[in-house]
Parts: C-alpha cells; structure tokens; sequence
C-alpha cells in the first residue's frame, strides 16, 4: 500500500541537478505561463501527480480537454527514453501509473454535474459578477432580505428571476420597510440575470448543491483525488466561468479554518487559461479574486495560475504568486519584446543566466523556473527541463470516463438534480391564487349586478302587472256600480305584498308595497 511522505517535489532537472518545490511553500500559489505548444500542460500534470502523491486533493480545471489521461499510466516510448537521457540526463525506470481521477462538468456531460445555490452566491458576489451599480446592488441586497424576511429559499435561478419580479411588482409595499426600489433598477438586475441565464446559470445555481468538503478526499492508496472539472464548454462562457470560480474560491475561504504554516497544503487548485478569469472582469470583481488569493493561504489552500503571458494575470495577483514556472515566450512585435524583457526582470537574477534571452531560446519541455526556499525567499532563476509526468499524456476516451463517473461514490449524490419547493414555486402560487381570488371577485360582482337587474325588471313587471289588474278590478266596479269594502281593499294590498316579497325578496318587496299603497291611496 502506498503511504504518503512528505518529500520535496522533483519538477525540473538541468546539468546542476534537480530542482524542487518544499511542499511546505505550496500554499505560496504559483504560475505556469508560456506560449502555446511550449509544454505548460505537461507542467500542470507534473505538479498535480506530485501534490497526489503527497497525499494532497487537487482540483484541475480541464479547458481543453487534453488532461483528462491522468486516469491512465503513461506509455513507453523510445522517444521517451531519449528525452530521460539526453536531456534530463537519467539512466533510470520510469514507473508509469494512473491517478484517483473524479470528473466533474457544470453541465453534467462530462462529469458529474457541479451545482451551487442562489443563497450560497449572495447578493455581493451576484452583484460584483453582473457589474451593478451602487443603487443597483442595494436594490439585490433587498430582493435577498425580503426573500429571508418571507421565508422564500433561493435555491436556483428560477427562483431569483421570479423574485425579482415580485419585489418590483411590489415596489411600493417594500418602499417604506426596505427602501426605494425603481423601476430601472429592477430592469437593469433582470437584463443582467438574462445574460447570466444565456451562459449557462439556470443550469449551474440549483440542488443538490456540491459540498466542496467532498473534493477533500484521498484514495484508498492514500493518494490525493484529482478532481478534473470538464470545463471545455464552461471556458466558451467566461461570465459563468468566473462565477464558479469565485463561488468556490469564496466557499473555500468561508469554510477553511486558519491553518497557519503547514507542512503540506490541505488542497491545491490549478485554474488553465487564466486569461479568461481575468480578461474584461470589472475591477470590483478583481479585488475580490485578489482578497480571496492573497487570504486564503492561509488556511492551507494553494492555488496555481496557468496562461500565456505572465500579463494576463493582474499584478495585484500576480505578486501573490511565489513559485513560477516560466515556458519560453515568442517576441514578434515591439509590445511583446517589452512584455518578454518584463518578464525576464519579474524573477531572482542569476549572474550565470541571461534571463531575458533564455526566454526566446527555449525549447518544448524547458523552463525557466524560481521557487520559494523554506524561508519564502525566491530562488535564483534557473534554466532547466521539466520532469516527464507518470499518467497518460493523451485524451480519456469516453467509456473509460463513463465508466469512473458512474463508479464514483457521489455519482447518485449528485447526478440527479432536485427542484423543491421554494421562492419560484410558492410565488408562482401566490400569484395564481390571488389570480384566481381576482375572478373570483369579479365573478361573484358580475352575477350581483345581473342578479340587482333581474330584480330591478322583475320589480317593474311586478308592479305594472300589478296596477293593470287594480285598474281592470275599478273599472270593473264602475261598470257595475258596486263599490267594494275596505276589507277586499286590504286583502289586495296583503296579496300584493306577499306576492312582491316571496318574488324579489324583502327590500325590493317593501319598495313594491310603498308603490302599491300609493296607488291605493290615490284610487280612492
């Protein structure tokens, strides 16, 4: 069984000797920067099976697909054999082997899916990512507060869309408790949320959301798990790409306890294309990154940039990187001969190297490498080959990443995606119930004004019917000259009251009474 040591990693080796990283400075985060084709990803590998090894977790983020061989020993090779002896000089076996490989996807295609609540983002965060304005960002934090105050959980991004669209419908109701909520701002909030959604976002905030305390995990050999997210469709999506990362990074920060100096990183994260973190994010957006990776060292977390140019990456955050890596870099126009002559000077000189004209010298495989000693000083800057990785430099083919995404112990944890009850689903209600109290009400107000004009016509019909008959029974008295008494006069108005209440009820019955008894009177 393999038992993790702390032992220094061996990432490069030139005619000096070896050259190694102290896995004590590991949380000092890093770069790996070079032009494409120069050999950055075979770094990335090297440092994520040493970090392995150790017994350490890592997360990769996999952009272009070409990492995902970790899972499988590497193969020999005669042009492997030359590289280990002409140009790292070894007469040595090299022992070949897989890694504890999870895949992960934000889309659940390839990997298991990667989710995160509306709640866990928050309003700040939500607020940094879609570039709102002072006035803005208040009116977020209170479509949160009321959705608290009222018990409305926002879990996915359904839930956050329809909650916006209430506050805003009920703008004047919250004004008083809450503050001023306009119209623009609400527009505003809900273009910015469409744009969000056209990335991806209704498919990345929902449940079962991700524990991240689940990529802590070691194998049974004792190896660290490499958790390799398959972001070859999230890097096409920068705005959605930056949210998870700074979903994380801030779950990290939150969740991590202060570790002080360890011997060894809890966790190492590698971030490739890094350029696509960084590149248009507004710079409130920046200074969290910067906060979060300057912090979260730490609490024994490290964290390695991967990208082109070393300028891609803010200087703010850039300083935070300890131990870099540095592939060759092409120089074709004045901009890039000074960005080359900027990088060469960013390192430790060595009197013995001219940094600055190794940098267009070098060769696929070779760097120019500077880590951190014990006491967090740069070394000198030196010229090197980096180490060849042990796992499988090419592409896992899909039945073998199938096979490992449904062997994995939190496949069914997470696969299958929950939409419970909360702000999207009980607003929905709320909305269709006072929809329905509406008709309702203007039904019942409908069928009281046709039943008050049935009344009101039959009234009139009573009463017309009513006088034609005393007219007929007068006249019929004056044809016979007969006069009736008083009495079959007060059986008539008895007659007539009862017939009018038993008809249109009691009010409209009195009123016929009021217009009979007249009649009367003015007969006689």
């Amino acid at each position: 069984m393999y038992i993790p040591k702390l032992h220094k990693i061996w990432l490069c080796q030139n005619d000096k000797g070896g050259i190694y990283m102290y896995p004590k400075m590991a949380n000092r985060h890093g770069l790996i920067a070079g032009a494409t084709g120069t050999g950055k990803t075979v770094t990335l590998k090297v440092l994520a099976e040493s970090f392995s090894e150790m017994g350490v977790p890592v997360f990769l983020a996999d952009i272009k697909g070409d990492v995902s061989g970790m899972c499988l020993p590497g193969e020999d090779s005669e042009g492997f054999r030359k590289r280990l002896r002409n140009k790292l000089g070894l007469e040595t076996e090299w022992k070949f082997a897989g890694y504890p490989v999870r895949f992960w996807d934000v889309y659940g295609k390839g990997g298991i899916p990667v989710r995160a609540t509306v709640s866990e983002m928050g309003p700040d965060l939500l607020s940094r990512l879609l570039e709102l304005n002072e006035t803005q960002s208040g009116v977020m934090n209170i479509v949160f507060r009321v959705a608290d105050d009222q018990g409305l959980l926002l879990l996915d991004f359904k839930d956050l869309r329809s909650m916006v669209q209430y506050v805003g419908d009920n703008a004047a109701q919250f004004k008083t408790s809450y503050g001023n909520i306009t119209p623009a701002s609400i527009g505003a909030i809900q273009r910015a949320l469409l744009r969000l959604e056209d990335q991806g976002a209704d498919i990345f905030f929902g449940e079962p959301a991700l524990d991240i305390k689940d990529w802590f995990a070691t194998a049974e050999d004792g190896r660290g798990v490499i958790n390799l997210l398959h972001a070859t469709e999230l890097f096409q999506r920068p705005l959605l790409y930056s949210t998870f990362l700074l979903w994380m990074l801030s779950e990290l920060y939150e969740m991590m306890p202060e570790a002080g100096d360890l011997d060894k990183p809890k966790m190492v994260f590698f971030f490739d294309e890094a350029h696509l973190i960084f590149k248009d994010a507004p710079q409130s957006l920046l200074d969290k990154i910067e906060q979060i990776v300057r912090l979260i060292r730490s609490k024994g977390i490290g964290i390695y940039f991967i990208t082109q140019q070393p300028t891609d990456v803010p200087e703010s955050v850039l300083a935070q990187l300890g131990n870099k890596l540095q592939h060759a870099l092409r120089a074709y126009t004045p901009k890039e001969r000074k960005s080359l002559k900027a990088t060469a000077q960013s390192f430790r000189e060595n009197p013995a190297l001219d940094a600055e004209a190794a940098l267009g010298e070098l060769g696929t495989g070779e760097v120019l490498v500077s880590m951190l000693d014990l006491e967090g000083i740069p070394s000198i800057v030196q010229r090197a080959y980096v180490m060849p990785p042990r796992s499988y430099l090419g592409v896992c083919d899909d039945d073998k990443r199938q096979q490992l995404i449904k062997s994995c112990p939190l496949y069914s944890k997470y696969t299958q995606a929950v939409d419970r009850e909360s702000a999207y689903e009980l607003l929905t209600q709320k909305a269709e119930e006072a929809q329905a109290e509406a008709e309702a009400a203007a039904k019942a107000e409908a069928e009281a004004k046709e039943a008050a004009l049935r009344a009101k016509e039959e009234a009139k019909q009573a009463k017309e019917a009513e006088r034609e008959r005393l007219a007929a029974e007068r006249a019929a008295q004056r044809r016979t000259g007969t006069r009736q008494p008083k009495g079959v006069l007060d059986k008539v108005f008895d007659s007539a009251v009862n017939s009018a209440t038993r008809t249109v009820g009691s009010q409209i019955g009195s009123r016929l009474v009021r217009g009979i008894l007249g009649s009367l009177f003015k007969g006689k």
